[in-house]
């Protein structure tokens, strides 16, 4: 299936960073604090796509490839994450009583008493009890008929179906909410729901209207590029992901992105590595800095016999550690710096400390078995190989309960007849 991308970027590169962009980082944006300059946008256009129902997940075959999809969900699950921030005005008036709220909720035209008691029972973990009472506001007129405040009763029906694992329920709500309401909150948490459930297509859309709309939003672009990338749009979603971290230098968000991107690729894009650079210059004190740019410098080295780029690769591991004890896999990349060297005895030992801080990470313990074969200790590296299989089995199991759990939306794009299932890209 063709994936659609707006024409703004379908060429796409991941820049360099421009001096501007160095010189004059941009503000600070809160997610919910900005508005278009023109006032709060519109949806211009009906979206190209209707989500007409859910299927199970798919299984992908080989380690490799089931590796690059566990890898996939979880930057899905951490750009939704990035929908979630705590509200401040979560429930209801403390002087209007539960009782009370109740007693008003039957009452003709009862729009605010069913809203406000459905969030305080959501605010209370009463995600079944709170339903009815929101179905009932989202089907009827608030008082000054705002359409902010009916959206909002949408989103939040939204949130309560997603709790309660009606994830075709909750898309729908999500798109009426941002129908309603098209802020940068509703229309970011919109494609998030799409993102989560494996509708890459239509998450592309929808992050991409939030994108026009909201240019200064960095977690937009951050949806847009996970959306992409997930898609197999790689060098696009590099590309949002630099524009991403532009926009607030100071924002370790997009360069996580960044960093976990690049731990399935070869090669990284160069305005990659002088983003990375950059968070490790902002950010010196920050573990996963650090990591991540040592990471992309191995990746760009020119050969194995670049002992000048080695050197400062083996520098910023080892402040990772430092900083982190428990960062397994800054460990193992020390262990991969030293065998390329030789130095099997401190390549040993990285390898058994990247093991200690993650029991569970497979390819510490195939790298250690490799490690002690070449030192003749053919016993202790059929151990390890023996772990490895045991674990890599552990989490393969794992990964299939987690996936089966994952619901994948099914959705046909406009002037087309067939009723696809979107299938993740290794």
């Amino acid at each position: 299936m063709t994936v659609l991308i707006a024409p703004s970027f379908a060429q796409g590169q991941c820049r360099p960073i421009a001096a501007s962009a160095v010189s004059q980082p941009a503000a600070a944006q809160g997610p919910h604090s900005e508005k278009a300059t023109t006032g709060m946008p519109e949806f211009f256009d009906e979206p190209q796509f209707t989500v007409a129902g859910v299927t199970d997940a798919s299984t992908p075959g080989g380690h490799g490839v089931d590796t690059v999809v566990r890898t996939k969900e979880v930057l899905a699950k951490d750009t939704a994450a990035l929908g979630r921030p705590p509200s401040a005005d979560s429930t209801a008036s403390a002087s209007t009583s539960e009782a009370s709220l109740r007693e008003a909720a039957h009452a003709p035209g009862g729009f605010e008493a069913n809203y406000q008691l459905g969030r305080l029972l959501v605010a209370e973990g009463k995600a079944q009890e709170a339903l009815p009472y929101l179905e009932r506001a989202t089907q009827l007129d608030p008082p000054d008929k705002t359409a902010g405040e009916k959206a909002d009763a949408h989103h939040l029906l939204a949130d309560v179906n997603e709790k309660l694992d009606n994830p075709l329920k909750a898309v729908h709500e999500y798109q009426r909410a941002a129908e309603l309401d098209p802020s940068e909150s509703n229309l970011f948490d919109w494609g998030a729901e799409l993102l989560m459930h494996r509708a890459f297509q239509p998450a592309i859309e929808v992050f991409t209207k939030g994108n026009h709309s909201f240019p200064r939003s960095s977690r937009m672009l951050v949806g847009l590029g996970v959306s992409l990338y997930d898609s197999g749009a790689y060098d696009q979603a590099a590309q949002h992901l630099c524009e991403a971290s532009d926009l607030n230098p100071a924002d370790p968000a997009p360069y996580l992105f960044m960093g976990k991107i690049q731990s399935l690729e070869l090669t990284a894009p160069e305005g990659i590595g002088q983003r990375l650079e950059r968070f490790a210059h902002l950010q010196p004190e920050n573990a996963l800095a650090n990591y991540y740019y040592a990471v992309n410098l191995w990746q760009r080295r020119k050969d194995p016999g670049d002992t000048e780029t080695s050197a400062r690769v083996e520098s910023l591991l080892q402040k990772a550690t430092h900083l982190d004890p428990k960062l397994a896999p800054a460990y193992m990349q020390l262990g991969i710096v030293y065998s390329e060297r030789q130095d099997w005895a401190r390549a040993i030992s990285s390898y058994q400390e990247s093991a200690a801080a993650d029991p569970q990470l497979d390819e510490a313990h195939y790298r250690l078995a490799a490690a002690y074969r070449q030192t003749g200790e053919t016993r202790k590296a059929q151990q390890e190989l023996e772990l490895y299989d045991q674990i890599r089995k552990k989490t393969a199991e794992q990964a299939e309960r987690e996936r089966r759990e994952i619901r994948e939306f099914v959705y046909t794009l406009r002037d087309q007849s067939s009723v696809p299932t979107p299938q993740p890209k290794p």
